[in-house]
């Protein structure tokens, strides 16, 4: 399993076609604490970038983006009872959803960890 991440602070875990998805850590310090969560639903296409699910926060909402493209296999159900899972384990038990991939390609943009801390350490 490979991970990965984007500019706009999420994460993607990879295992051949299948990848899970969530925010990182500095993503949910900069929201402060979580009260809403909206995932997708099963079945649903998303484009690499495009709006995936919604966050919300005491300090503000944001949307979460398809760090690539694929088919939603699975809305983490456990976000929609107990939204806070994000701040307490945002690169674990907090994911947003699951997918099947459509263009693996689209990895190749992405950031490893170290590129990825050294993006967060420029902000």
């Amino acid at each position: 399993m490979s991970r990965h991440y984007t500019t706009d602070h999420e994460w993607i875990d990879v295992d051949g076609d299948d990848a899970t998805v969530g925010i990182t850590d500095y993503a949910q310090g900069q929201l402060g604490d979580i009260v809403f969560v909206e995932v997708p639903e099963e079945g649903r296409e998303v484009a690499k970038g495009g709006e995936a699910a919604v966050v919300e926060s005491v300090k503000a909402a944001s949307d979460v983006y398809a760090p690539v493209s694929g088919t939603v296999t699975l809305g983490n159900p456990a976000l929609v009872e107990d939204p806070s899972l994000v701040n307490s384990d945002p690169e674990g038990a907090g994911w947003f959803f699951k997918l099947s991939l459509t263009q693996q390609s689209e990895l190749e943009g992405l950031m490893d960890e170290a590129a990825y801390k050294a993006f967060v350490s420029g902000l």
